[in-house]
This record gives structure tokens, C-alpha cells and sequence, in this order.
């Protein structure tokens, strides 16, 4: 149960209390896509210094912080969830949940989030993308338990092996790639067309940087706490090459959290593209 405390609206009209439940949920955004031109919205935890996770990514060893999790953030990160039609995540996630390096954020639990979905005409549980260039990585039992429907993304040039092997297994195989990676606009392309019209990005800064990249981001959100974290090995929003004016983005909303994480605070704020 979360103690909710008031939130101070900084931007737009400063000055105003707000609480944290249901802020989220106010921005309507299942309803801010349509057939054919699908809502894109992703959402990153960070430090000050730019850590959204420590460890090194080459041995399979990130984990985000401990110091960076909050209760209110993960409030607004699954109200978030609870608007999405599907999600997307990658094989490093589900690597790392089956590991139990990271916890499982692939279904909506809280009842009243459930409740909002029904009462909105949204599935139960959205569907899941996971996104591999090495299809390599175990499918976590929660997705069939919840009945999920689940899409495999890759390239051209992914193991024709390790595609068999998912079909065998009677999951869709979706190439959105020319190489062996996931890129942005074919994988957006072919959920519009499967009918997804609000699709959540919860993978890494690799989609994030393909997405953007490629023109299909339509909003981030970003949460900042307060601290400095530092470390040698650490992953940040973004690795690839220097974005141009693709990484543009115009402030929409800006709300200071000054109880958590304890000793410090956070900053929550809402970017168009």
C-alpha cells in the first residue's frame, strides 16, 4: 500500500498540489492513438549523473539501483502500463527477470488498475513484443498464465534455427530488421498493423535509441532523482551515434517529489516529441 503524498506541479501553472495516484491515468493515452498511426510512449528511471543502471551489459550483469526505486515512481510506471495495448521489452529483460536480477513488470496487478483497464475496454493484460537479435532467452511462465499474447521480434539475419525454434513453439515470428536487430519503424509499422494503437517501451536504451531515431516516439516520460550515483560501468538513455534534431523534445509537464527516494527527491516529467 502506498502512503501517497502531494506531488508540486513546477510546469505548466506552478505552484498547484497534486496527488500521486491517477496522475498518470489522467493523460488518456489508450485513446491518443488510431488505426494506422499508433501512440509510442516510453518511460526511464535515472540518476542525476544519467544512470538508469549499473554493471556491465557485455557479462549480463546490469541492475538498476536500489537508491533510484521509489514507490511513487513505480505507481506511475505501471499506470503507465495499465494504458498500453502492448508492450515492448527485449531478451536481456527476460534474461535478467529468469535470473531474478530484475523483477517482473510484464502483467498489471494492483486491482484498481485492472479495474481501470476493464472499465475502458482494454484487455486484462496487454500483449508482449520481446525484441532479440540472438533469440536467445527463456519465455517467463507468467506470460502464459495470464493468457498474454506474445510476438517475437528480430531481423532478417537472425539464426534461422532459433526461429524455428519459436515457431515450434507456436509463437510469432516478426522480421523487422534487415541485419539482426530490431529496427524502429518496421517493428511500429507491423504492430499498427496488427491493430496496437498505444504501445509502451520498457526495453533499453537500444530501442529507445532505434525508436527515436527513427521517428516513432511519441512521448517520454522521465523520472530524476535527486542523487548522484556514479560508477565505472553504467548504462545511460542512449549509445548509439549522436542524434540530430530527431532528439528534440518539448516539455509538456514537470512535477517535483520532494519525499523520495529519502534524503533527496525526484523530478517527474512528461516530454512530446
Amino acid at each position: 500500500m502506498i502512503a501517497i503524498k502531494n506531488l508540486l506541479r513546477l510546469y505548466p501553472q506552478p505552484g498547484e498540489k497534486c496527488a500521486i495516484k491517477g496522475l498518470y491515468l489522467a493523460h488518456q493515452i489508450h485513446k491518443l492513438g488510431a488505426t494506422g498511426s499508433p501512440f509510442v510512449y516510453a518511460n526511464f528511471l535515472s540518476s542525476l549523473d544519467g544512470r538508469i543502471a549499473l554493471g556491465d551489459a557485455s557479462q549480463s550483469t546490469t541492475h538498476i539501483p536500489k537508491q533510484l526505486m521509489t514507490a511513487s515512481d513505480f505507481r506511475l510506471f505501471m499506470e503507465l502500463h495499465a494504458q498500453a495495448d502492448c508492450l515492448i521489452t527485449h531478451g536481456g529483460y527476460m534474461r535478467a527477470l529468469d535470473e531474478g536480477r530484475l523483477g517482473n513488470i510484464l502483467q498489471i496487478k494492483d486491482k484498481d488498475l485492472v479495474e481501470w483497464r476493464r472499465n475502458n475496454d482494454l484487455k486484462t493484460q496487454p500483449a508482449v513484443i520481446i525484441a532479440s537479435a540472438s533469440l536467445n532467452f527463456p519465455m517467463h511462465r507468467s506470460l502464459h498464465e495470464h493468457a498474454q499474447k506474445v510476438y517475437i521480434a528480430t531481423g532478417r539475419n537472425a539464426e534461422p534455427n532459433r526461429i524455428r525454434y519459436w515457431q515450434d513453439l507456436g509463437y510469432t515470428i516478426l522480421i523487422v530488421g534487415e541485419d539482426r536487430k530490431v529496427h524502429g519503424a518496421p517493428l511500429i509499422h507491423e504492430l499498427s498493423r496488427l491493430g496496437y494503437q498505444s504501445i509502451y517501451l520498457i526495453a533499453g536504451p537500444q530501442m529507445l535509441d532505434t525508436i527515436t531515431r527513427e521517428k516513432q516516439l511519441s512521448r517520454l516520460y522521465l523520472t530524476i532523482t535527486h542523487q548522484l550515483v556514479g560508477g565505472k560501468d553504467f548504462r545511460t538513455l542512449l549509445t548509439g551515434s549522436p542524434l540530430g534534431k530527431e532528439g528534440n523534445l518539448t516539455l509538456k509537464s514537470m512535477y517535483y517529489d520532494p519525499y523520495a527516494p529519502p534524503g533527496s527527491g525526484q523530478f517527474f516529467m512528461q516530454f512530446d516529441l
